[in-house]
This record gives structure tokens, sequence and C-alpha cells, in this order.
């Protein structure tokens, strides 16, 4: 009996280089991605009328005031010398440690974040984003406010005060929008803090080196 082994030989399959997806693919792609559901930013607790609303409530007198949206502290100036007290800039800034910070100031104080920082006890600053903001204080950029910490329930933003604006008689702010200036005395903007339980970082900016 003779035993044999037969080798089999398989020929190599040929080399069919990839070919690139065409634009049909790659639109069908797009779409698709697109259509992923993505988690939408929840509302923020209070607009303008349930911030008002909520001032009603608490006994604090204010008077607010419509007028065209304004981004930039240099617009609408003809407009704010006829609404009186100090009116306001207002940065939104984040540090390197990640910590937000919420800078008031008079309109025409300077801030220069470079000397900031040590004043106030944070890291070197930089703006934060628009994602951030409307988590925190619950509004877009251009209507930044100091009644914005009325969302910010998690304290997540560090509030800090232009000297000139604890010692105004009245202050202005925009109520959660861009569109109208809201008035308050110095004590009824006082109340709202503590409302708020909120201790302001008052800083001298004028003053520092």
């Amino acid at each position: 009996m003779t035993n044999e082994v037969t080798t089999l030989r398989v020929a190599p399959l040929p080399y069919r280089p990839r070919r690139p997806p065409d634009k049909t693919e790659m639109t069908a792609n797009t779409d698709l991605a697109a259509q992923t559901p993505t988690s939408p930013a929840p509302e923020p607790a209070y607009d303008r009328a349930r911030l008002l609303a909520w001032m009603a409530e608490h006994g604090i007198a204010q008077t607010t005031h419509d007028h065209p949206a304004v981004f930039r502290v240099e617009e609408g100036l003809e407009l704010k010398a006829a609404l009186p007290g100090v009116h306001t800039k207002n940065l939104f800034l984040k540090d390197k440690k990640g910590r937000l910070w919420l800078i008031s100031a008079a309109q025409d104080t300077v801030i220069d974040l470079k000397r900031a920082h040590r004043a106030i006890g944070s890291d070197r600053l930089s703006f934060g984003n628009e994602t951030l903001l409307w988590e925190t204080l619950g509004v877009r950029p251009g209507s930044v406010t100091a009644l914005g910490l009325i969302n910010d329930t998690d304290r997540r933003v560090t509030f800090v005060l232009d000297q000139r604006l604890w010692e105004a008689d009245t202050v202005n702010f925009h109520p959660l929008t861009n569109t109208a200036t809201t008035a308050l005395s110095q004590n009824d903007f006082r109340k709202v803090l503590a409302l708020l339980e909120r201790q302001p970082i008052v800083v001298d900016f004028d003053a520092l080196d």
C-alpha cells in the first residue's frame, strides 16, 4: 500500500486597491452624521420676564428701558446718556485652572486682564466660550450681565465687582437680554446679591499697578 501526500496549490487572489468614496457616498455619510441626535443645552431657569417677575415678588424696585440690541460698550452711548446711573460692562472669563469669573465694571473702567488676575486671585484669564456662558448665566454673547447670576445655581462663577459700581447710587445692567437696560438703586442691587447669596469680590481697578 502506497502512502501519497497530495499538495494543493492555490493561486493568490489579484490585488484590487480600494477606491475612495465618491461624492454621493461622502454626502450620505455627512447627512447621517448630521442626523445623529445631540442633547440640546437646557433652557435657563430665568429669562427677562421671569427675572423681572422675581424682582417684583421680592420687592426689588427697578426701571427697565427697551432699546435696540447693543452688543458692545461703545454702542448706544447716546441712549445710555439719557438713562441715569452708572452703565456697565461685564466680562465672562475663564482662568487656566478652569475656574469661571464674571467681572462687572463701570463702562469706562479699564480692565487689564494681564493685571486683573492678581487682584482677584485667579490664574491667567481669557474669555469664556458661548457654551459655558449659556450653561452658567443663561445669556448669549452681548447680553452678559451680573443679573445672570440668578441662573448660576451651582455657583460655578465667581463674581467680581468694580468698586465704582459698589459705590454708585444707581447701576444699570441688561435684564438677561441686550435689548433692554434695567436700572437699580444701590440698595436694591445689594438686595439682589443678598437674595442670591452672592458676596462679590470688590476691586478698585483704577488703583491697580
